[in-house]
């Protein structure tokens, strides 16, 4: 599964209404440590079909930004079943990202 770009006009249909496991990154095009996760969460998107990933660009999207609190990127936070699972600030290993996984 590719990577999938969301809004707030897709948020609550793709993220909180999707039974199972979603990684969303927000990121900013500018941001490098965003730049660098971005290889990583595609690679993990492809060998993970069971795995939603998304990004939300905090530029574009400021509503979700503030929705999630997020004051500094990459911010990573896996939601299980519509709910905040877990939360990881800066840019990570791909090991260390899929430890976040349930």
């Amino acid at each position: 599964m590719s990577v999938m770009k969301i809004t707030k006009d897709n948020f609550e249909q793709e993220v909180i209404a999707c039974a199972g496991t979603v990684l969303l990154d927000f990121y900013a095009d500018w941001c490098g440590p965003c730049r660098m996760v971005a290889p990583v969460l595609e690679e993990i998107a492809r060998e993970d079909a069971g795995l939603k990933v998304c990004k939300i660009n905090v530029d574009e999207e400021p509503e979700l930004a503030m929705r999630f609190q997020v004051s500094s990127i990459p911010l990573l936070v896996v939601m299980k079943d519509g709910e905040v699972f877990g939360k990881s600030l800066g840019a990570k290993p791909k090991h260390a990202i899929l430890a976040m996984l349930p």
